[in-house]
C-alpha cells in the first residue's frame, strides 16, 4: 500500500478539530481528486499524508513506514528520508523568488543528493538537461534561466510541478495545483499529473476545487467536509445528490458546484476567450 489511515484525526493546538475518523487508503499507482468545500479539511488531509503534520489520534502507514501519533516524532533521519519520495505540489508554490528557475527545479532532488551534490548545485545547476525536460512538460523551458520574481502566479505554481516532476516520487501530493491557471492549461496540467503518476505507478493525491475536473480526470473521488470523508467512490459513481449534499450550505440549502468554467475568472491567468465548456481528460 501506498499510504493507510486508520481513524486518524487532526487537532491542532488551539484546540480546532480540522480531521477527524479519517479512514482511507491507497494502492500504489492510484489517483485521487479529493473535492469539497472550502474549509472542509482537504488541505489539512493532504499535510498529515505528506507528513507535515503528524495526526492526533489513530494510526497511519506511510510508503511502507508507520508513524506515531504526536507529540512523539520518528528521527529526522527517517522524515528527511521518506519526505524524499513525497513530492507536494503547493497552491502557492514555496519558492524562493531570488533564485533561478532551474535551481528551483532542481530542488526536487535535495533530499535524495548527497550533501556535496545539493551545495554544489546551489553555485552551479548540476543537472540543468534534468531541469531543462521538467520545465518543457509544463511549456516553461523558455525560463529555465529566469528569476523567480520575474514570474506571474500561475508560471510559479507551474515551476512547482515541474520541480515535482523532477523529483520523481513515489507519492505525489498536489493541493490546489492549477489555482492560478486558465481553464485549457488546468486541464493540461492536470491531464500531466495524471499520466505522470500512472507512467511511474506512483500514487496521486490532488484536492480540487472544480468538481468537473475531478470527475473527467480521476478514477476515484474522495468528499471531505466538516474534517470527516463523506463519500470515497469510483467516479462514475458520484451521484448529483451526494454532490449537493457535500457543497450544501451550513443551513441546507444548495449551493451551485464549483466547476472550472466557474472558477475561470478568479485565475489570475485566464487566457482571453479561455473556455471550460468541455472537459475530457481521458
Amino acid at each position: 500500500m501506498s499510504f493507510v489511515l486508520d481513524d486518524v484525526g487532526l487537532t491542532h493546538a488551539n484546540g480546532f478539530v480540522a480531521l477527524s475518523g479519517i479512514r482511507l487508503s491507497a494502492a500504489q499507482g492510484d489517483s485521487i481528486a479529493l473535492i469539497g468545500p472550502s474549509g472542509g479539511g482537504k488541505t489539512s488531509l493532504l499535510t498529515v499524508i505528506g507528513t507535515a503534520h503528524l495526526p492526533s489520534k489513530g494510526r497511519m502507514q506511510v510508503l511502507g513506514q508507520a508513524l506515531p501519533t504526536a507529540p512523539a516524532t520518528p528521527s529526522a533521519r527517517q522524515l528527511k528520508a521518506l519526505r524524499s519520495r513525497i513530492g507536494t505540489v503547493h497552491q502557492s508554490a514555496p519558492i524562493a523568488l531570488r533564485q533561478r528557475v532551474v535551481t528551483a527545479v532542481l530542488a526536487g532532488r535535495l533530499g535524495q543528493w548527497p550533501l556535496w551534490k545539493a551545495l554544489a548545485s546551489l553555485a552551479y545547476p548540476q543537472d540543468i538537461a534534468g531541469a531543462r525536460e521538467a520545465l518543457a512538460r509544463v511549456q516553461l523551458e523558455d525560463k529555465l534561466f529566469a528569476r523567480c520574481d520575474q514570474l506571474s502566479g500561475g508560471q510559479l505554481q507551474r515551476v512547482g510541478i515541474a520541480r515535482v516532476l523532477y523529483q520523481q516520487a513515489r507519492l505525489i501530493l498536489a493541493d490546489e495545483p492549477v489555482s492560478a491557471l486558465d481553464p485549457a492549461l488546468s486541464l493540461a496540467t492536470v491531464q500531466l499529473l495524471v499520466q505522470e503518476a500512472a507512467a511511474r505507478q506512483a500514487t496521486l493525491v490532488a484536492s480540487l476545487h472544480a468538481v468537473d475536473l475531478a470527475l473527467s480526470c480521476f478514477a476515484r473521488i474522495v468528499g471531505i467536509r466538516d474534517g470527516r470523508i463523506a463519500f470515497d467512490l469510483p467516479a462514475a459513481q458520484v451521484s448529483q445528490a451526494q454532490l449537493q449534499a457535500l457543497y450544501a450550505h451550513a443551513d441546507g440549502s444548495a449551493a451551485a458546484l464549483p466547476t472550472l468554467g466557474s472558477m475561470a475568472s478568479a485565475a489570475p491567468e485566464v487566457a482571453a476567450g479561455a473556455s471550460a465548456e468541455v472537459i475530457t481528460c481521458r
